[in-house]
């Protein structure tokens, strides 16, 4: 008797998946239609021309572009997040806070 309701199931699920596919092709069918049916020059859209801004003429068109190389500046030295000790004791803070202790909990016991 299982055997009966899988196959019946499986009928079921395929006739369910025939007709969603039959009713996403009428959808498109009838989307193609209507859209074969109207005036070609309706489904054209345009944007508005640009409007120039008043005194345009006298500004510049593109600012200037800065000069950048990629490389770092040698006038600025990269800090260590955590002060040495000898920092640390005439008063330097850390940028970090201070890691939070590892949690361990009891060995695995074995069976």
């Amino acid at each position: 008797m299982s055997a009966d309701n899988s196959k019946r199931s499986a009928t079921k699920d395929f006739l369910l998946a025939a007709a969603l596919v039959t009713t996403g092709l009428v959808i498109s069918g009838l989307s193609l239609a209507e859209l074969r049916a109207r005036d070609p020059q309706q489904l054209a859209q345009t944007t508005q021309p640009l409007q120039s801004t008043p005194g345009a003429e006298k500004k510049p068109a593109v600012p200037a572009e800065g000069t950048t190389t990629g490389t770092r500046p040698p006038d600025v030295r990269p800090e260590p997040a955590r002060p040495d000790p000898e920092a640390q004791k005439s008063g330097a803070q850390p940028v970090l806070p201070p890691a939070p202790a590892e949690k361990t909990g009891e060995p695995i016991k074995q069976k």
